[in-house]
């Protein structure tokens, strides 16, 4: 499977939408997702809180403002992934086929990136993605149906991620939290 992994947050309105867009950039950087594309409203504070994120837990995942996304999408889709040719797009959306079923019928030799809606999906995001995937046909959360996704993608045990240029490192506890400080090292 290509490295290359693309979350289009569609439709981000600054005013209301910070958390929830943020939760999405975190899910997409824990999940593997190496770049993170905001379409609707710009906002240098979610990039600013994932640049914080990689600065203490490591990693890199980078972040850009793509204007409304549509265009985006539609390059990607039909003419340049980044590497001079088509990439898959999976559009989440209550709307589409079960995820499960669709999963494995997904390319992985190509870029991937997965879009998730706002507010008011245009009808051409439907039309250029590959992929219309549902996590369940109810209203439902734009995180939990990308964090759903990302796991089944991944497969058992892909989304554990360990970031060598961690400042912070959690370690798994049972019994509480056990936490690694690196900069503490390096100060003393």
């Amino acid at each position: 499977m290509p490295n290359d992994l693309s979350v289009l947050r569609l439709g981000h309105r600054k005013g209301r939408d910070p958390r929830i867009t943020t939760h999405l950039a975190l899910v997409a950087r824990a999940l593997g997702s190496n770049q993170f594309l905001l379409a609707g409203d710009e906002d240098e504070g979610v990039f600013a809180n994932v640049a914080s994120v990689n600065e203490r837990f490591g990693g890199h995942m980078e972040c850009e403002h793509v204007g409304k996304g549509i265009g985006r999408i539609k390059r990607f889709a039909t003419e340049d992934a980044g590497d001079g040719a088509p990439g898959v797009v999976v559009h989440l959306t209550m709307y589409g086929e079960p995820y499960r079923q669709v999963v494995p019928r997904i390319r992985r030799d190509r870029p991937l990136m997965v879009v998730v809606g706002g507010a008011k999906v245009p009808g051409d995001v439907f039309k250029h993605a590959h992929y219309n995937v549902a996590v369940g046909n109810q209203p439902h959360s734009e995180v939990a149906a990308l964090a759903l996704f990302l796991e089944a993608w991944s497969g058992e045990g892909g989304t554990e991620r360990h970031f060598p240029d961690a400042q912070l490192v959690i370690h798994p506890s049972a019994t509480g939290k056990s936490v690694t400080d690196k900069r503490r090292r390096e100060e003393e």
